[in-house]
């Protein structure tokens, strides 16, 4: 399970691809910062931006295809919602997926042998920026990230309205406190 990655900060996106994609993709351009986005797959059809994310250098894994409570299934119910968010996103895009998120980061023992069958590698993380409970707050969100941030950090962020917002002042922040910015 990827824990953590000395190169250099990895963002990561989860619950899209969403109505914010392209603007979440001006900023990670403009900054010149590598992401991971994990999406749901019941959202990805061909009219999303998703060559771009793949164009821009940006990696795609899946966080399952309608984002239900793994834990809450057996393993053949987690086989077929991560099976199936696999084949889509690998169909839709051409690219194999490598990398799974669980939904709300929940798993069991049943979730790691559907990863190691489907031979995708689970990716957690190790900062939280509860953007999805800030909705009036990107400076809060901000914060959550850059007041815990070391080297080879993994950050949890959403492809919220809010998350945008904060996004442009959390790069220069961790920037300015001289780290780099990564993917898996």
């Amino acid at each position: 399970m990827k824990q953590r990655n000395e190169k250099g900060i990895i963002l990561t996106f989860d619950d899209g691809p969403s109505k914010y994609l392209d603007r979440f993709l001006d900023v990670l351009a403009r900054d010149e910062v590598p992401a991971v986005f994990f999406w749901q797959s019941r959202l990805l059809h061909h009219k999303r931006p998703w060559k771009r994310v793949l164009e821009d250098g940006h990696i795609i894994g899946t966080h399952s295809n309608s984002h239900p409570n793994l834990v809450k299934l057996d393993f053949s119910q987690q086989m077929k919602e991560i099976q199936t968010s696999k084949s889509i996103i690998e169909d839709i895009t051409g690219q194999q997926v490598r990398y799974f998120r669980p939904p709300f980061g929940q798993y069991n023992k049943d979730t790691i042998a559907v990863a190691s069958n489907l031979q995708v590698e689970m990716v957690m993380w190790e900062i939280s920026s509860f953007d999805w409970e800030l909705k009036h707050a990107p400076n809060q969100i901000m914060e959550n990230v850059t007041s815990r941030v070391q080297e080879g950090s993994i950050v949890l962020l959403h492809e919220l309205e809010q998350t945008l917002c904060a996004l442009p002042t959390l790069i220069k922040k961790v920037k300015e406190k001289g780290f780099k910015f990564s993917t898996i």
